[in-house]
């Protein structure tokens, strides 16, 4: 009988947690067949067309958004699940998974900075949430750029021992759909950056219309302009960096599970349309060209996933230099997502360009993931400075 490949990631839960995780990810891949697959051009449509809150209901209603909150034990968490749990979404449509990326990486801080407990006052609002924004359980995030670069339009002024936030953020993720945002902020005369958490209801809190992205255009995100509200600072003042580094290797291999799923459903796209589309007479998967282009992106997607479940695995068990391994496993699966889909475009030729198939919507989505945690390119030059240690020989 041939062994499930999921059986090797859950086997350092135990038998019966590791049966329980697998339930998860099998009830995972049919809520993206049947929820995601099915209205993912419309959806692809927002801001234009309304956001599909009901999405947004179930996936809170199974889990997905608090995920890295249910631990099985005092050392394991369930990262690697989340890893697979975002790979299988995005095989359908990677915009609820990049909302699950900014929702759980605000836990994650917040957790860092010791204020666990703030959590259980937002997540009061519970599943009600969805159709009144003051209730929601959500946590908005600008989780596309580097935070330092972002405190700079933020500064915090304290009064009276409470603090008071004012400038601009970008490109907020949940922005309009959340009841706070973690926001990081420079607070007048101390040095670093500090995250607080600003209540979007405020009325000295104002939101853009949503913006129009290049991808992942359903999990949506705004521009704020603050001016002097009222926000709860997230741990100590000036230690932002040290909550932020102490998850970004994380979230890093959770990014590159996205863009692993993605990348996936590009390639499964691109192979179903060879063996279907006849050319010349024959199946064009029997074309030796395009049959190279095949090959090429399933080299990438068994390589790709690989490097995502080794970094995933190394962080649960805390192998030292784990964080250097999640951090290059995502600089290189993002650039790889990037190549397979623009194969995937081509090897459908014009079909490639329209809607119907998703790969222009995958193209676009690739893309995008690669500045998750901050641009690509100065990612690749801070690993230097993570690794430089690092004994390559």
């Amino acid at each position: 009988m041939k062994a499930d490949k999921t059986d090797g990631i859950y086997s350092s839960y135990g038998p019966e947690k590791a049966e329980e995780l697998k339930l998860l990810e099998n009830m995972s891949r049919d809520f993206a067949i049947n929820e995601l697959r099915e209205g993912r051009e419309e959806r692809d449509t927002y801001p234009y067309a309304p956001l599909d809150l009901a999405l947004f209901h179930k996936a809170e209603e199974l889990g997905y958004f608090t995920l890295l909150l249910d631990e099985p034990d005092e050392k394991l968490t369930n990262q690697a699940l989340l890893g697979h749990v975002l790979t299988i979404l995005s095989m359908e449509d990677a915009s609820l998974a990049g909302a699950v990326f900014a929702h759980s990486l605000a836990q994650m801080i917040i957790i860092q900075a010791g204020q666990a407990a703030m959590l259980d006052k937002i997540q009061d609002g519970g599943s009600k949430a969805m159709q009144k924004k003051k209730e929601s359980p959500f946590i908005a995030f600008p989780c596309f750029d580097f935070p330092d670069n972002l405190a700079r339009g933020l500064r915090a002024e304290k009064k009276d021992e409470k603090y008071f936030l004012s400038g601009e953020v970008n490109y907020v993720t949940l922005g309009n759909l959340a009841s706070w945002a973690l926001l990081p902020a420079q607070v007048e005369g101390k040095k670093g950056f500090s995250f607080f958490l600003c209540p979007l209801g405020d009325e000295k809190v104002t939101d853009s219309f949503a913006v129009l992205s290049l991808g992942l255009r359903s999990c949506p995100a705004v521009d704020l302009a603050i001016s002097d509200a009222e926000a709860v600072p997230v741990g100590d003042i000036g230690a932002g960096e040290i909550y932020y580094e102490a998850v970004e290797a994380l979230f890093a291999a959770l990014a590159a599970s996205i863009s692993l799923g993605v990348m996936k459903g590009s390639y499964r796209e691109a192979l179903d349309y060879s063996r279907q589309r006849v050319q010349g007479g024959r199946e064009i998967i029997n074309w030796s060209e395009l049959r190279m282009m095949l090959s090429r992106a399933a080299v990438q997607c068994r390589t790709s996933e690989m490097l995502v479940n080794r970094a995933l695995h190394e962080s649960e068990l805390g192998i030292p230099g784990w964080e250097d391994s999640a951090r290059a496993a995502a600089l290189h699966v993002q650039e790889a997502a990037c190549h397979v889909t623009s194969d995937g475009i081509q090897i459908l030729g014009g079909n490639g360009y329209m809607q119907d198939y998703g790969q222009e919507k995958r193209f676009r989505d690739a893309h995008q993931l690669k500045v998750l945690l901050g641009h690509h390119p100065l990612r690749k030059l801070e690993y230097i400075k993570f690794a430089e240690e690092l004994d390559l020989s």
